[in-house]
């Protein structure tokens, strides 16, 4: 049965009985593959009639010498392109040597539209060096060759794991018994990328290294953490910079950053309906779900996807079935779970860390449910003022009204603190006084009439003789 357009994101119900006789798609022993074998299947004759697969990059020896993925990738840019990142030939290449194994079904294509076989494997991988060229092969039993119409457009890569998508194996089975992937390009440059390190976070965000340190274990035991604060201690800028540091590199496309709001759901984050402009409804993956399709690609490597205002949403709607699959021990294709708008197994890959943000002052938001709360661990972040690169920064201006007005705000800051209506979740920040522009009266009238005295007006909306104290005291630092 063709159905037209049909890709292997588009999936539906249907039932788990294979066809011919065969084993479910759904057993753990046995995983299903999609195969090219050669381009325009140039090989599949000769690959058929010695009951074999073959994969090539013949350059780089026996694929057994390889310890993990990112030795291979290096070798491919060392015996091919430098400049390129290799990362879904490296991972296909691996997968054919490390991850494909004997009693896998594979099916072979031509190009985007046919199929023109299927297969079991019948052996573990071989590095064969009397073949002219294809050197690394399996023993493959072919028990099918003929011409089929591929439902839509099969995906590009020479090797590509389809068994979590059940309903697309499903129907490859029938038609031999009976959108495109998008794929990252491979030819984008690696090693580009600023090198990023410990050091270079300790200067730019305002923390102590034993801070660091902790945020990083966190990030490792815990896989997500959430940042909560007050506004303008730098949440969102020490996110960004806690990826890159453990990273080692400013690595932007290992980094994601979204936003939460009253109104986000599961179809926006994860999976769901949209309308298109035939006035029907297609089916549209979310940023949650590429990003970890992309970091799975690349499992050797740490990927970060930051939230920001992670509690202005309603968490267990916008994750939905995928809030086990976030904690630490619920990673990897071993605890994989069907999504609820595709007949697709899926799983949060371990190289997926999630950073929230949470400002703690915003009194209209609801606090994270305790169910929540166990699969984050949280993190206070404090106004920095006394941090030794604030202080660098303060000498490095050398101006008094500018030093003058944050001691007034350390001394609000104290009574925040003290006040049993507020407390340290409502202090002001540092990052109100961190700017690239030049600091002179404009700027720092700006500050006081524009920002904090706005904020103040919140914080003592019930309290106005507090507030016009205070007001005063901001507003004295900038005669001096």
């Amino acid at each position: 049965m063709e159905r037209k357009g049909f890709h292997m994101t588009d999936m539906e119900n249907t039932p788990k009985l294979t066809k011919g006789g065969q084993p479910s798609v759904t057993n753990s022993a046995r995983r299903y593959w999609i195969y090219s074998p050669g381009e325009k299947a140039r090989h599949w004759q000769e690959f058929y009639a010695d009951k074999i697969m073959g994969i090539g990059w013949d350059e780089l020896g026996d694929l057994s010498q390889y310890t993990s993925k990112e030795d291979m990738k290096t070798a491919m840019r060392d015996k091919y392109d430098p400049d390129k990142s290799y990362i879904n030939d490296g991972h296909a290449v691996w997968q054919f040597a490390n991850v494909l194994k004997v009693g896998d079904v594979v099916f072979a294509k031509r190009g985007k539209k046919a199929l023109i076989g299927r297969g079991i494997v019948t052996s573990g991988y071989v590095y064969d060096k009397t073949r002219g060229e294809y050197k690394h092969i399996h023993n493959v039993d072919w028990t099918h060759k003929g011409e089929w119409a591929h439902p839509g457009e099969a995906v590009t890569k020479t090797l590509t794991d389809i068994t979590p998508y059940t309903t697309y194996v499903e129907e490859l089975e029938s038609l031999v018994l009976g959108e495109a992937v998008d794929l990252e390009r491979d030819d984008e440059p690696v090693g580009k990328f600023p090198a990023y390190t410990k050091a270079d976070f300790l200067r730019e965000v305002y923390m102590s290294e034993d801070a660091f340190e902790t945020l990083k274990a966190l990030l490792h035991r815990k896989k997500n953490i959430i940042l909560q604060g007050a506004p303008g201690v730098g949440k969102t800028f020490a996110a960004k910079r806690l990826a890159y540091a453990i990273m080692g590199e400013m690595d932007k496309r290992r980094v994601k950053m979204i936003q939460f709001h009253q109104s986000y759901s599961y179809e926006d984050f994860i999976m769901g309906y949209r309308p298109n402009e035939t006035g029907g409804f297609k089916q549209k993956c979310g940023p949650f779900y590429d990003f970890c399709k992309k970091a799975e690609e690349d499992n050797e490597r740490p990927y970060f996807f930051i939230i920001d205002e992670i509690n202005r949403g309603n968490l267990s709607k916008i994750f939905g079935e995928l809030l086990m699959l976030i904690e630490a021990d619920k990673r990897g294709a071993s605890n994989s779970l069907r999504l609820l708008y595709n007949d697709e197994q899926f799983c949060v890959p371990d190289n997926v860390h999630i950073i929230g943000m949470m400002n703690t002052a915003d009194r209209s938001l609801a606090l994270i449910d305790y169910a929540l709360r166990r699969r984050f661990a949280f993190y206070d972040m404090a106004p920095a003022f006394d941090s030794d690169g604030f202080k660098q920064m303060k000498s490095a201006i050398n101006n008094k009204k500018y030093n003058a007005l944050i001691d007034k705000v350390i001394a609000l800051n104290q009574e925040i603190s003290n006040d049993s209506a507020l407390g340290d979740g409502f202090r002001i920040g540092h990052s109100y006084f961190c700017t690239d522009a030049p600091i002179d009266d404009a700027w720092l009238s700006s500050v006081v009439e524009h920002e904090l005295i706005l904020l103040l007006q919140e914080y003592y909306f019930d309290a106005p003789d507090k507030l016009n104290n205070w007001v005063g005291e901001l507003r004295s630092a900038l005669d001096v």
